[in-house]
């Protein structure tokens, strides 16, 4: 016990320490050194994307997102705010979604904008067309978990709904807390205002819509939420747009040097064999637009590379199932080394290769479903820790970034997979097989290496599907060591509540 509790002591301050780092959009503690402090932002799934029309397939079973009491009365206070990297606006608990198959009670809302030089500031980007501003309208699944803080962490904690937004049209809805603009200056400050409807902030369809798997855009950058973004966009006039981007101060209002506020968005991510869901299928460039494979198929497809005949599947062709421009990983290797890396190993016995236990199935009970790979919520702050720990072993620390993705990736991917949101990739094959005889899920690799390589035409997006060995050349994060902050690790996405 006395070697013991120094451990678990220093484990949890390092991740006090780690989760509460600041952090900017530019500078030295800008969006390429995240992952630094925070390891899932040089990870997998990540947010926002550039939602480019190769990655679009047809969803008929998606329906129009529904929305229960956002039409507040002018009686109810709501609670505005600086949290020093956006406004955050706070909601009411009795605002939810109720047309997906979990409750997802709203918890905030918050703005990304351009600047008054570059009017171009929305997170998510269509078509390499990027917008002036977006909102974000954050939900947990109520269902599950008590609080947002509980959820943010968990595969299926939260739901956002995206909506973008254009310099045109004065916006009578957006009036409704910009005229209390000045109130929220600086960092740290709030007001009150009455409650309006808020369904009048979002686009009047709400049936037109593209749906991912992606992650929170700020840190910690957990990959735990299901984005939806409207198709069509809302409109501010520019003067609106104005008393975002030049109001608003990311410092406290006693600092000497005050630090404006816009340029508050994120760059696009890696697709990481995502596939982006729509639910239309009319429109310019949307011809030529995929309806997805069934489920039913994923899950025979995934059930047979678990138990079934491997040489069945080389034959058939599963790498049509892949997506096109699939790279080979395996070039320059020799037999030797692959029948190595299959039999658990690598080439190099100097290297040792996580085993995480996400993974450690019997073959008795291997299955998809209940009793299989995608049993359970993932919780990212365990598999942190346990990454961690297994790190701290091998004495690897500086590895962190790496050796999260290897482990988050496959289950992440497998995931979306199943649920028709990503193409099933390479690396999550090869860890599904890890349990299959040596030779056999050789055979299939080979098959499906070949096969990739005979691809000629290769799209700039599926190039990036694949994900990259030193991860978008991202250096490996280390373990901070800066003060332990005080409270909730993560206060910018918390709702700001009114203190008096």
């Amino acid at each position: 016990m006395q070697s013991f509790t120094p451990t678990v002591f220093l484990q949890v301050t390092f991740f006090a320490v780690l989760h509460g780092a600041k952090w900017t959009y530019n500078g030295p503690e800008g969006q390429h050194h995240w992952h630094k402090n925070y390891p899932y932002c040089g990870g997998a799934f990540q947010s926002p994307i550039d939602i480019k029309p190769d990655l679009l397939r047809f969803d008929p079973t998606l329906h129009p997102i529904e929305v229960q009491n956002y039409n507040l009365s002018a009686n109810e206070q709501l609670t505005l705010g600086n949290n020093g990297h956006s406004v955050q606006l706070s909601l009411p608990s009795k605002m939810h979604i109720s047309s997906l198959p979990h409750r997802y009670t709203a918890a905030q809302l918050h703005f990304h904008w351009g600047s008054s030089s570059k009017p171009t500031g929305s997170e998510h980007v269509v078509n390499s067309k990027q917008y002036a501003a977006e909102m974000h309208v954050v939900h947990y699944n109520s269902d599950k978990y008590p609080n947002l803080s509980t959820a943010i962490d968990k595969s299926d904690g939260l739901a956002v709904l995206g909506v973008l937004i254009e310099v045109g049209e004065f916006n009578p809805a957006f009036e409704q807390f910009l005229k209390f603009i000045n109130g929220i200056k600086y960092r740290d400050q709030r007001v009150q205002i009455p409650g309006f409807n808020m369904r009048a902030l979002l686009p009047a369809r709400l049936d037109e819509y593209y749906r991912y798997d992606g992650s929170l855009t700020t840190p910690p950058c957990y990959p735990s939420v299901l984005w939806t973004v409207f198709r069509n966009h809302v409109t501010i006039s520019r003067k609106q747009f104005l008393a975002l981007a030049t109001s608003i101060y990311s410092s406290h209002a006693q600092e000497s040097a005050p630090v404006p506020m816009n340029g508050n968005y994120r760059k696009p991510q890696l697709t990481d064999n995502r596939v982006v869901l729509v639910s239309f299928k009319e429109g310019r460039g949307l011809q030529g637009t995929l309806t997805v494979t069934s489920p039913l198929m994923r899950k025979q497809i995934i059930q047979q590379l678990l138990v079934g005949d491997l040489a069945d599947l080389a034959d058939e062709g599963l790498y049509q199932l892949l997506p096109s421009g699939s790279e080979n990983p395996h070039a320059g290797k020799k037999w030797k080394d692959l029948k190595n890396e299959y039999s658990g190993t690598l080439a190099n016995p100097k290297q040792q290769r996580l085993k995480p236990s996400l993974w450690k199935k019997s073959q008795t009970n291997r299955s998809v479903g209940k009793s299989g790979l995608t049993e359970g919520t993932l919780c990212y702050v365990s598999m942190e820790q346990r990454v961690i720990h297994q790190l701290k072993q091998s004495h690897t620390e500086s590895q962190l970034v790496q050796a999260l993705r290897d482990v988050v990736f496959p289950e992440l991917n497998l995931r979306s997979y199943l649920d028709c949101k990503s193409d099933l990739a390479l690396p999550t094959i090869r860890h599904i097989l890890r349990g299959r005889p040596t030779d056999e899920a050789f055979e299939l690799d080979r098959s499906l290496t070949k096969a990739s390589m005979t691809q000629k035409k290769i799209s700039t997006a599926m190039k990036q599907s694949t994900p990259p060995t030193k991860y978008g050349g991202l250096s490996p994060a280390t373990v901070p060591r800066k003060p332990q902050t005080q409270g909730h690790p993560h206060p910018w996405l918390m709702p700001m509540e009114w203190e008096d």
